[in-house]
């Protein structure tokens, strides 16, 4: 089949955030939450929406910590956010091969492209989709659909890359190809259990892939 159109999840899966988060997490975590959180406990946090996440720690304070986690994260954002091995020279490579790329994400916009700034990939994509574009974050094929709406694809010749199991399961409710990458923080076996067509295991795979080979 061949691949004319490729949506991108962003943290953990083009850009390397997994600090960042994770001590934005602990940072909020350590002035609100009446115990300590394991890191197996945060990871999980890592993914859906923000407010999602904090809701499970104090639902009663969901706009302090939001606003906490926010004012960290922007602090330490450009110290610590780096695009993985491989990814500027291969959304580079892909989008001179005329691939049609959009990046969803469960991230706020402005956000997404201050990340996508600083690593230098904003100049390859015309379309971002962000939490506050939708109005269902993955699993849900809102943002997908609407991705490829702005980018007139088929869903036929259209994959999502991600690094969790919301941007698999969207995936499959779009009705687009679903692309796992080895470097998830959530771990290949757990991606597996969510049916993915392809697993990467470097970025740069994707250019055998859309090339057929």
């Amino acid at each position: 089949m061949k691949i004319e159109t490729i949506l991108f999840d962003l943290d953990g899966t083009l850009l390397d955030t997994n600090d960042l988060i994770m001590g934005s997490f602990q940072h909020t975590i350590k002035q609100y939450a009446d115990r300590e959180y394991t890191e197996d406990e945060i990871q999980a946090f890592i993914g859906p929406p923000l407010r999602d996440s904090l809701m499970k720690i104090r639902p009663d304070q969901v706009d302090e910590m939001m606003d906490t986690y926010r004012s960290h994260n922007l602090e330490n954002h450009d110290r610590l956010v780096k695009a993985f091995d491989g990814v500027f020279e291969t959304v580079k490579n892909l989008h001179e091969k005329g691939i049609k790329m959009a990046i969803v994400t469960s991230k706020l916009r402005d956000t997404a492209i201050k990340g996508m700034v600083l690593t230098g990939i904003d100049q390859f994509f015309d379309v971002i989709i962000g939490l506050d574009d939708v109005d269902n974050a993955k699993p849900h094929p809102e943002a997908l659909v609407e991705a490829m709406d702005q980018l007139k694809a088929d869903p036929m010749t259209t994959m999502m890359v991600g690094d969790n199991s919301h941007d698999l399961e969207a995936a499959h409710n779009a009705g687009v190809l679903a692309t796992g990458v080895a470097w998830s923080a959530k771990g290949t076996e757990f991606l597996q259990t969510f049916d993915p067509h392809y697993m990467l295991e470097h970025i740069s795979d994707l250019e055998k892939i859309v090339e057929g080979k």
